[in-house]
C-alpha cells in the first residue's frame, strides 16, 4: 500500500496487526479482472490459517476467478468511537477448495453466504503480499473547507474566459 503523505497520525500495520484487523470483520471487497474489465465484488469471508476463505456461486465472479489471475482483497473498518480507521489489502491468487474436510472446516467456522441462492463454491486466497495502515479520522472541518464559488473554474474553458461557448458569450 503506497502512501505519499504519511503523517504522525498514520501507522503502517505489521502483518500480525493486519491479520488481527481482518479477524475483526467479516466483509471485504475483492478486485479482479474479468476478461479485460476490472470488477469489484463485496464478499463475506473468514481468515483461515494465514489465508482468506469466501464462498461464491456460478456467475461473473466465478468466471473471473477461474481465470486464476491475481486479485486484491480490501477490508476496512473503524473503532467504536469513529475516531480511528484501518484498511488492509491482500494480494494473492484464488484457489478453489474441493476437499470435503476443508469445506466442512469453513462451514464450522461460520462461513455462510448472506444472499440467497447457491454459494457452493469455496475459494481460498493465499496472500503473496499483505499491507495495511491505521489512521486517526480527521474531522471534516479540517479536510473539507468551505468552497469559494468565485474560485471555481469552468472545466470547459480551462480557466480561459476567451474560450467560452457561444451561449455564454451572447
Amino acid at each position: 500500500m503506497e502512501n505519499t503523505s504519511m503523517d504522525q497520525d498514520t501507522k503502517e500495520l505489521s502483518v500480525h496487526d493486519c491479520w488481527k484487523y481482518l479477524q475483526s470483520t467479516s466483509t471485504c471487497r475483492i478486485a479482479l479482472i474479468n476478461g479485460n474489465v476490472p470488477e469489484i465484488f463485496p464478499v463475506n469471508y473468514i481468515p483461515n490459517f494465514g489465508t482468506i476463505l469466501f464462498r461464491t456461486g456460478q456467475g461473473t465472479k466465478h468466471k473471473a476467478l477461474r481465470e486464476g489471475t491475481p486479485l486484491a482483497l480490501e477490508a476496512d473498518g473503524f473503532n467504536r468511537y469513529g475516531t480511528i480507521a484501518w484498511s488492509v489489502i491482500i494480494k494473492g491468487h484464488p484457489e478453489f477448495v474441493t476437499h470435503p474436510e476443508e469445506i466442512q472446516e469453513a462451514v464450522n467456522a461460520g462461513l455462510s453466504p448472506w444472499q440467497p441462492g447457491a454459494k457452493d463454491i469455496l475459494v481460498r486466497v493465499t496472500p503473496t503480499e499483505i499491507s495495511g495502515r491505521r489512521f486517526v479520522i480527521t474531522p471534516p472541518s479540517k479536510w473539507w473547507p468551505p468552497l469559494d464559488p468565485s474560485a471555481a473554474v469552468d472545466d470547459t474553458t480551462d480557466g480561459d474566459s476567451s474560450k467560452r461557448n457561444d451561449d455564454e458569450n451572447g
